[in-house]
């Protein structure tokens, strides 16, 4: 039995720093950083999806495709609780390939401890990190609210919830792929 039930890799970003689709490039000897994320989350969850717009990966995950015209975090979010049964998600961003089994089992551990959060979010020194956190459906009728005022940004909807943060000491996780130079850094020191 794995420890965690659900993951959700965010997959569905325009990469517009990058210039190219982040989730395609190789990365971890994968294909695409969408399989090497996803191969890694199997190993720690029962069942893990991508979220994105439409299926682009030459392996073959279970996709939550956005049910909504929009592209944003906020648009994913509503599309897994319409789509899937489930109370509550960990959610990742592709393009956060450091994040571990460890750091998410300290997320899981705030969260037994705050059964009655909205969600229990990953804070980095440099700030909340909103696309590595646990989401609870208890969230999902403010999300609606927000969308209706065209407000996608998820640090504000966590804001307005009942979200708990774990602060982390390090930033160095939470390192995204945004750019081709970070890309370059992190293949450098990416782990097969």
């Amino acid at each position: 039995m794995k420890p965690f039930n659900t993951a959700v890799i965010f997959a569905g970003g325009k990469s517009s720093r990058m210039g190219s689709d982040k989730a395609l490039l190789p990365f971890g000897g994968y294909d695409s950083l969408g399989q090497y994320q996803y191969e890694k989350l199997q190993k720690i969850f029962n069942t893990v999806y991508i979220s994105a717009k439409h299926d682009k990966f030459d392996f073959s995950p279970p996709l939550i495709a956005d049910i909504y015209e929009q592209s944003s975090p906020l648009i994913g979010l509503l599309s897994i609780f319409e789509t899937i049964d489930e109370n509550e998600v960990f959610i990742l961003s592709v393009d956060a390939p450091m994040i571990e089994k460890e750091i998410i089992g300290q997320l899981y551990q705030t969260a037994l401890s705050n059964k009655n959060a909205d969600a229990v979010i990953a804070r980095s020194p440099q700030g909340l990190e909103p696309l590595c956190g646990i989401y609870r459906r208890s969230i999902i009728p403010l999300a609606k609210e927000f969308l209706e005022l065209n407000n996608h940004k998820l640090v504000a909807l966590l804001s307005k919830s009942k979200s708990i943060y774990h602060l982390f000491d390090s930033d160095e996780p939470f390192l995204n792929l945004n750019h081709p130079v970070s890309y370059t850094h992190l293949r450098a020191h990416e782990t097969v």
